[in-house]
């Protein structure tokens, strides 16, 4: 499809003997927000870092017309793919300014002040601590941070893996806000994991569920929020 940004075609991963990934299929269209379900152990996590590189695969990953199957890490990232990882990922003895200047460590242009600038802008908090460490950050703020790092390298699609993870409900429900905002404004792509379905599908233009590494479900997210299996597994009704 023309308008595809990132096509994942028979996608099989592996950590060592076990294959965690079964030749899964997909797609992401560019300035879509898609969202992956599935129980714990079905494969989610491992999709992200499929595509960012970090585990063994075979199969095909295409992001912008061009294969990046065989590309590690810092080329993927270069590519403009960022990865905010389960469990925020932040280095929590550099500050927060530092943490956000880690971020663009990709980038040789002079937008990186303004870019920052515009990270402050989103979350005043992350200013008012900018020369605090991560390490002292709340559960939500180091989310905020995490996010804005990645968005530091200005990447064309961004991956998110569980961003609700153990924050309060109030926080969970302005994070995927501006998570929309984003979308909107920045035309950020966003291929999303994450456990809190009902808000995520709220939220998303399109979802996969998995279950054993393999894809059980596709559709359009107001489709999936009120198909009865879908309900009954994950939005507890």
């Amino acid at each position: 499809m023309k308008n595809t940004l990132l096509d994942v075609d028979e996608l099989k991963a592996t950590y060592g003997q076990m294959e965690v990934l079964h030749g899964i299929k997909f797609h992401v269209q560019r300035n879509e927000i898609v969202v992956i379900l599935g129980a714990n152990g079905a494969g989610k996590t491992t999709t992200l870092r499929a595509i960012s590189g970090m585990v063994e695969t075979t199969g095909r990953i295409t992001f912008n017309g061009d294969s990046i199957t065989e590309l590690g890490p810092d080329y993927i990232v270069g590519k403009g793919i960022a990865h905010v990882p389960q469990g925020r990922g932040t280095f929590p003895e550099l500050t927060v300014e530092e943490n956000l200047k880690v971020g663009a460590f990709i980038r040789s242009d002079n937008d990186i002040k303004a870019d920052m600038e515009t990270c402050y802008e989103t979350y005043p908090v992350l200013y008012e601590r900018r020369l605090q460490s991560a390490g002292s950050l709340s559960g939500g703020e180091q989310q905020m941070l995490a996010v804005s790092r990645a968005l530091m390298s200005k990447p064309e699609l961004l991956l998110l893996d569980e961003p609700s993870l153990g924050l309060a409900p109030q926080i969970v429900e302005g994070l995927f806000a501006r998570f929309k905002t984003m979308n909107q404004d920045l035309g950020t792509t966003m291929l999303i994991v994450e456990q809190n379905a009902q808000i995520a599908l709220a939220m998303a233009d399109r979802g996969y569920v998995l279950e054993s590494g393999e894809i059980a479900v596709e559709g359009e997210a107001n489709l999936l929020v009120n198909d009865d299996a879908i309900r009954k597994a994950y939005l507890g009704g």
